[in-house]
């Protein structure tokens, strides 16, 4: 499955901005500049344990083309070098979090960054929220952790990966962004979710 039909081009100014920042800013974010990107750090009232949403297009995210020097299993990410990896086909993959470095082996790298806009959603109510808007299952059985399912989310081509128990990282295409925030937001309503910043989300270590 490929996105780049929706791709974008990267912010030319100094400081890179995601589509969903006016919607985060509505949300009463407070931003804060991180590694070139205008990032969503904190909103008002947040709570980590009750989990929410989390726009995280900032992070790197490079299509490696043909076999990569560290071993992959179709349907499976592995954690590596600060990054997923993740195999989309047996000469495709998709690194995010980090650049490849030498793990990249023969292949070639390209930095699809913003092609791809994120979102990461977390806590106790993940599960109900995905249920209202993607037939992708994510019941322990069908999608454990670092799970990796590309299929239909909100009626668009996206793709899932399972980062830990309650937590669920979500791709789509850059020009959807606004309309993915505005999907997930509808379905947790109710759930005692919302956005989290960049600091309440944390970062996962390394496996």
């Amino acid at each position: 499955m490929s996105f780049a039909f929706l791709s974008v081009a990267r912010d030319t100014g100094a400081i890179a901005r995601s589509s969903m920042e006016r919607q985060a800013a509505a949300a009463g974010a407070r931003f804060e500049q991180r590694g070139g990107w205008n990032v969503a750090v904190a909103y008002p009232n947040e709570s980590a344990a009750a989990g929410g949403w989390a726009d995280v297009s900032q992070l790197p995210k490079f299509e490696l083309h043909g076999a990569p020097g560290i071993e992959l299993e179709l349907g499976t990410a592995t954690r590596a070098g600060g990054a997923w990896w993740c195999p989309l086909t047996a000469e495709r993959t998709l690194v995010i979090g980090a650049g490849p470095g030498e793990r990249a082996g023969a292949a070639t790298a390209l930095d699809v960054t913003s092609s791809y806009g994120a979102l990461t959603i977390s806590g106790p109510a993940a599960r109900a929220i995905f249920a209202r808007f993607t037939a992708i299952d994510v019941r322990e059985a069908s999608l454990p952790v670092a799970g990796l399912r590309p299929g239909s989310v909100a009626r668009t081509p996206g793709m899932l990966l399972r980062e830990g128990p309650e937590r669920f990282l979500m791709l789509f295409g850059w020009a959807l962004s606004e309309y993915m925030w505005t999907v997930v937001a509808d379905a947790a309503e109710g759930t005692g979710a919302g956005p989290l910043g960049a600091d309440a989300l944390g970062e996962l270590a390394d496996a």
